[in-house]
C-alpha cells in the first residue's frame, strides 16, 4: 500500500477526527496544531487553508464525488475539478452549487431574493479579510499605519474610523503591539456595530451578551476612562477572557457582572446605554465558521427568535427612562434583523434613533451585522 504524503496524512486524520467531536472547526484545528508541534507553519498554513476550503464547497465536492464518500475521496474531487465552472452548470441545484443546506439558502432567500442570497452564499464561501482596530486609548489609527507600513501590507479600512486591513495574514498575538494592548482584530462590521453605541463620558453603559468583551473595547474608549462600564454574561469563561483584554486594552472603567451576582438587581433602571449583542445563527459571519452552515437544521432559527426576545426583554430592564438601547446580531435574516426590531417597536412601544444599520458581506470587505438603536416613544 502506497505511504500517504505527510501533509495528506494529517489532513485526513485531522477530518476524520473532526467528524467525530462537536468542537468549532477553527478552535478543533487550533488543538490539533497544539499537540502536532512537528507541523511547520507552512504545513499549518495548506491544512488550514485546504480544510476551510474543503468544508466551504463540502455541499458541491459531496454531490459530484463517487459514492460511499470519504475525505480522500473528497479531497481528490477537490483537487481535479473547477469549482467556478461547476458553479456555472444548471443542472446541478441552486442550493448545491453554492454549496449551502437547502433549508438555510432558502432562509436567506426569502431575506434578500434569489440574486443577491445567491452572491452573499458564494461570498460566504471566500476566506474574510484579517481586520484590526486600533485602540485609541493608546495610540492613534495613524500611528498604528506608520509603525507598519514598512513591515506589513496594510490599509485603513473606509467605513470605521479605527480600522486596519491586513492583507497577509500574520500571527498577530506574537506582536510587541498586541501585547501593549493597541490593537484588537476585529472586523470592520463589528466595529461599526459597537460605534451605534454613542455614550458620552460619565454615562452607565450595560454591554448585556459581552462574550469575551469584543464590543465594550469597541466603544470604551468614547467614554475618555469617565463613567462605567458593566460587562455581563452568561458564560463566566467568556468574561474571564474579557477581563484579560480589558486589563491589556487599558480600560480600567469597566468590570464584569457574573451571572449570579446580586450587583445585577441594584443597576435596573439606572443605564444610559445598554447592548444586546443577541446570540443569533451568525449568517452574517459563514467566512470565518463555515462549519456552522451544516449544523443548521429546523430547530435553530425559532430557538433563537425566542432566546432573543427573552434577552432584550431582560435587557430593557437595566435602562432609565431616558436611555437608548442597541440590538444588534450577526445575522443576513429578518426573521432576527428587522422583524425582531418590529415586534420590540410595538411590544415595548419604542421608537428608532437614527439609521438603522446593516453590512452585507463582500469580497475583501466586512461580514454581515445588523443594528439599530431604539428609545421608550
Amino acid at each position: 500500500m502506497a505511504q500517504i504524503p505527510f501533509r495528506e496524512h494529517h489532513l485526513f486524520t485531522l477530518l476524520d477526527a473532526y467528524d467525530k467531536q462537536t468542537l468549532p472547526l477553527d478552535l478543533f484545528i487550533h488543538f490539533y496544531f497544539r499537540e502536532n508541534k512537528a507541523l511547520g507553519s507552512k504545513d499549518r498554513g495548506f491544512l488550514a487553508e485546504t480544510i476551510y476550503a474543503l468544508i466551504r464547497w463540502l455541499g458541491l465536492l459531496e454531490y459530484i464525488t463517487e459514492k460511499p464518500l470519504s475525505w480522500e475521496g473528497i479531497y481528490n474531487t477537490y483537487c481535479q475539478v473547477d469549482l467556478n465552472q461547476l458553479q456555472q452548470q444548471e443542472d446541478i441545484p441552486i442550493h448545491t452549487r453554492i454549496s449551502f443546506p437547502p433549508l438555510l439558502f432558502k432562509l436567506i432567500e426569502s431575506s434578500h431574493g434569489t440574486e443577491k442570497a445567491t452572491e452573499l452564499c458564494k461570498i460566504s464561501n471566500t476566506p474574510a479579510p484579517t481586520v484590526v482596530r486600533a485602540n485609541t486609548l493608546k495610540i492613534t489609527r495613524d500611528n498604528l499605519l506608520e509603525k507598519w507600513k514598512d513591515l506589513y501590507e496594510v490599509s485603513p479600512t473606509i467605513h470605521s474610523p479605527n480600522g486596519i486591513i491586513f492583507h497577509k495574514k500574520i500571527n498577530f498575538f506574537e506582536l510587541p503591539e498586541f501585547k501593549e494592548g493597541f490593537f484588537e482584530v476585529q472586523d470592520e462590521g463589528s466595529q461599526l456595530l459597537a460605534l451605534l453605541v454613542q455614550a458620552k463620558p460619565g454615562n452607565l453603559v450595560l454591554d448585556y451578551c459581552a462574550g469575551s468583551g469584543g464590543k465594550t473595547l469597541a466603544f470604551a474608549p468614547i467614554l475618555e476612562l469617565k463613567g462605567q462600564i458593566y460587562v455581563h454574561d452568561i458564560r463566566t469563561h467568556a468574561l474571564q477572557e474579557a477581563r484579560k483584554r480589558l486589563k491589556r486594552a487599558g480600560i480600567q472603567n469597566a468590570q464584569t457582572i457574573l451571572p449570579d451576582s446580586p450587583q445585577l438587581e441594584k443597576i435596573k433602571k439606572k443605564m444610559d446605554w445598554v447592548l444586546v449583542d443577541a446570540p443569533c445563527t451568525g449568517t452574517g459571519t459563514l467566512r470565518r465558521n463555515p462549519d456552522m452552515k451544516w449544523k443548521f437544521d429546523e430547530f435553530i432559527l425559532p430557538r433563537l427568535v425566542g432566546q432573543q426576545r427573552m434577552i432584550f426583554e431582560k435587557a430593557l430592564s437595566f435602562l432609565k427612562p431616558d436611555g437608548r438601547i442597541v440590538y444588534g446580531t450577526c445575522s443576513l435574516l429578518k426573521e432576527e434583523n428587522q422583524l425582531q426590531m418590529e415586534h420590540f417597536i410595538q411590544t415595548y412601544n419604542l421608537t428608532i434613533e437614527g439609521e438603522v444599520f446593516q453590512s452585507l458581506p463582500t469580497i475583501g470587505g466586512m461580514d454581515g451585522f445588523f443594528g439599530v438603536v431604539l428609545k421608550r416613544a
